[in-house]
């Protein structure tokens, strides 16, 4: 095997869930290979540089093994190896990520039974 399509090895590499959504991220343009931008029938090899930018963040990777068949975790991290300036602006997008403040989302409706024990317990009433 010299060459897969691009849709298949990033679904074999679990880089997404289907390979419908492997394919929708090519058609917007998520997906980068040898610099340019890659469609989902574009030929894999062995050594392309490939960018994927997807939920879990924006990865640089190099391909050292091909394969169209998706199979357990540890097999699919074999097939690519990430470079380091990747890994560490994941790393510090995350560490930023985290110092951001949380806030949760206005609930609409009536509180729950939770909610009414909180604002029972902040009015000094339990």
């Amino acid at each position: 095997m010299a060459q897969v399509r691009m849709d298949k090895w990033l679904w074999a590499a679990r880089f997404f869930k289907t390979r419908t959504l492997a394919a929708r991220a090519c058609e917007l343009g998520r997906i980068y290979a040898n610099g340019h931008l890659a469609k989902p029938a574009r030929e894999v090899r062995v050594g392309d540089l490939v960018r994927v930018k997807n939920e879990g963040g924006e990865f640089q990777l190099e391909v050292l093994a091909l394969s169209e068949m998706r199979g357990p975790a540890a097999v699919a991290q074999t097939l690519y190896r990430e470079t380091e300036a990747s890994r560490e602006a994941r790393f510090k997008l995350l560490a930023e990520r985290k110092t951001l403040p949380h806030f949760e989302a206005l609930r609409e409706g009536k509180p729950s039974k939770r909610d009414r024990r909180e604002l029972a317990r902040l009015r000094g009433r339990v």
